[in-house]
């Protein structure tokens, strides 16, 4: 991959040229976190990236208010990661440019009683995104395949079987509409270390502190193997996954943004045209004498 560029260099790109290098993170079937590297910044520069945070922001909301006006499709993106990956910081620097009226955010957390009396699915559907609206995944149905594989809740049978479950799901929503962009923020056991340990040295921090992280870093490996089959497994034309090298978060709030705004662009959104007779609307909305 390409190291980071000044801005200068980065403005004489052309676009292809842009897309070819962010499509350098999607994943094609193979999938091995150990062969990619978390620090990678390939394309821009921190001063590039910030350089590109305003102009990016107005962009994405020029696009969703297309989205919103067309008002026949939808986006759902979703977000995972180990733990302190950087899931709400993406949310809050790298989607900022996001309206928040024609924004959802859903955080899945381990399913309630009620939820674990229906299929896995179940509460994902009822989340999905109206027409117009864009919905964020902080975690997702993911968590229901990855969670039992690495501590043995169910067969591996049950879990391939939910992979094709979820293939065929996600190209129904699809098909109904909703274009699914799915972001894997990749960061290293050392990074992770380092983040819980900034959580304990600030005060302001400690609420944002769970144990439990702790408890699941000897699990590492096996989480990383199976997000490795998991990702493998259902990274599609319809559902891609993205590996986002998110060990410097200005490269992650880059990189994520960027592939929002391209993929909107790529929806082809326009403004609706009703008929209107603009010269008569116009002679109505003249001031009283």
């Amino acid at each position: 991959m390409a190291k980071g560029q000044p801005l200068k260099k980065l403005a004489r790109l052309k676009d292809d040229d842009v897309r070819k290098r962010l499509r350098a993170h999607v994943v094609d079937g193979h999938m091995n976190l150990e062969e990619s590297d978390p620090d990678a910044t390939p394309l821009v520069n921190k001063k590039a990236a910030a350089a590109a945070a305003i102009p990016d922001e107005d962009r994405i909301m020029n696009l969703q208010d297309q989205l919103h006006a067309e008002g026949k499709r939808s986006i759902l993106i979703v977000l995972q990661g180990m733990d302190t990956s950087g899931k709400d910081g993406t949310i809050r620097h790298a989607l900022r440019g996001l309206n928040p009226q024609g924004t959802r955010i859903v955080a899945f957390k381990v399913p309630s009683a009620i939820e674990k009396r229906h299929p896995f699915l179940w509460r994902i559907r009822n989340a999905l995104p109206s027409a117009g609206e864009i919905v964020i995944f902080n975690r997702s149905h993911y968590e229901d395949v990855l969670v039992p594989k690495v501590h043995k809740l169910m067969p591996d049978s049950v879990i391939e079987s939910r992979y094709k479950e979820i293939n065929a799901f996600e190209k129904q929503v699809s098909a109904k509409g909703t274009t699914i962009v799915k972001f894997y923020l990749h960061i290293s056991y050392d990074e992770q270390r380092q983040r819980l340990l900034d959580r304990l040295a600030d005060p302001d921090k400690n609420w944002k502190f769970s144990e439990a992280d702790i408890k699941e870093r000897p699990f590492w490996d096996d989480y990383r193997a199976a997000f490795d089959e998991a990702i493998a497994a259902t990274s599609t034309d319809v559902a891609p996954w993205f590996i986002i090298p998110a060990n410097k978060k200005w490269y992650r709030n880059w990189a994520v943004s960027e592939i929002i705004a391209r993929t909107m662009e790529d929806m082809n959104l326009q403004y609706p045209r009703p008929h209107l007779n603009i010269a008569d609307l116009r002679k109505r909305l003249k001031p009283v004498p």
